[in-house]
């Protein structure tokens, strides 16, 4: 139980640091189910990289994520996802990627304005980070801007506020889904469910109508968009369904991590002003003031001359990891490192831990220091990193 009543992964963060193993712990769950946790780089090679189609995600977790989700690339497994990685590799090159930059400048400068203009004391930066990162997604993954930062109560906005608000009851079924199948939870008469099918299913037709649209600019041969999707459509491979899941998986994927992420940027920023006037500094001398690239974007070249600036984005995604834990389940008997590993056990992979862990990231892994990812000593001299 030491698991459910801590803050979140702090007892995996403890095992780490205490219990002597070889890349990864076993601790037995509910009923004494097995569980295993990865410590390790080489462990989590394995199951993430070289076997990662020998431990697929839960199904209990692919059916109640799936409703919101989407069985898209995140959620598919085996020859789905080997097909869906293919058709929408393209669409993720950093070369492509790196094209939207402009369009993330426009959309903070956007926000910013917004922020300026309500002259409020207090921030509530939580808030910000979704309504701006809902917009980016919407913008860059489906061609469609949802119009999150000039209002923070429109359909879309609510729906996913109602998908992501921590709540008694979705802790609660996160703990009982492990030991009923999932049909079982999503059927319970409670308000999560009832909240959940309904945002599902919004979410599911607007992304049907924004499909639909496109499909009918690609027949007419006026299909000239270049978001994620549309790079998609253009490839022929997908059904309309495999194209809504693909939609439903930008969205929440893309929207909630990365809002995440920003979140706890700022909180990291706030706390370590000392990061905060050297960022400052460097960002000031690379770039143009804000209001001079109105009518002239910053590019991928401005971004990628601030060394400082990707360390620091690279430090808080390691202190705080938008995605702090998951799971997969050995899908038959296999090994982990050697180990024998019977088909059913499941896999508990917490960044959250790893990432503060001193036999990695040396003594000092549990300070936000930015300057570990600079210069030759950087963390991808450690092993940490491979490649």
């Amino acid at each position: 139980m030491k698991l459910y009543r801590e803050p979140y992964c702090s007892p995996v963060r403890e095992w780490n640091e205490t219990v002597p193993n070889d890349g990864f712990l076993r601790y037995l769950g509910f009923f004494n189910a097995e569980r295993i946790v990865l410590t390790s780089p080489e462990a989590l090679h394995e199951v993430l990289v070289t076997q990662n189609y020998s431990f697929p995600k839960p199904a209990s977790l692919r059916e109640t994520a799936g409703r919101f989700l989407g069985i898209g690339l995140i959620l598919s497994e085996e020859d789905a996802h080997k097909l869906q990685r293919r058709s929408m590799n393209p669409a993720f090159a950093p070369r492509n990627i790196k094209t939207l930059y402009p369009l993330f400048w426009d959309k903070t400068r956007e926000m910013i304005e917004r922020i300026t203009t309500d002259r409020v004391e207090t921030v509530e930066v939580v808030e910000w980070a979704s309504r701006i990162t809902l917009d980016l997604i919407g913008v860059a993954g489906l061609g469609r801007d949802f119009g999150a930062i000039h209002d923070g109560q429109n359909e879309m906005v609510k729906t996913y506020n109602i998908v992501f608000q921590p709540s008694a009851q979705a802790r609660m079924m996160h703990l009982v889904e492990s030991l009923v199948p999932a049909w079982v939870l999503t059927a319970l008469p409670i308000k999560l469910n009832s909240d959940m099918s309904q945002a599902a299913r919004s979410i599911r037709e607007t992304c049907r109508n924004i499909i639909s649209s496109k499909h009918k600019k690609l027949k007419e041969k006026k299909l000239d968009d270049m978001d994620i999707i549309s790079a998609a459509i253009r490839t022929g491979k997908f059904t309309e369904d495999g194209l809504i899941d693909q939609a439903m998986t930008l969205l929440a994927a893309g929207h909630d991590t990365t809002g995440a992420a920003f979140t706890w940027g700022i909180y990291l920023l706030a706390k370590h002003p000392e990061v905060q006037d050297r960022l400052r500094h460097e960002i000031r001398q690379r770039l143009p003031p804000l209001a001079q690239t109105k009518e002239s974007p910053i590019s991928s070249v401005n971004i990628d001359s601030m060394p400082y600036l990707q360390a620091v984005c690279s430090e808080i995604l390691r202190f705080y990891a938008p995605v702090p834990q998951t799971l997969r389940e050995a899908a038959h008997d296999t090994t982990i490192l050697d180990q024998f590993i019977p088909k059913g056990t499941r896999i508990v992979v917490a960044p959250w831990a790893t990432n503060r862990c001193t036999k990695l990231w040396g003594n000092d892994a549990h300070l936000f220091k930015p300057d570990r990812w600079l210069g030759s000593e950087g963390v991808y001299w450690t092993g940490v990193c491979k490649g």
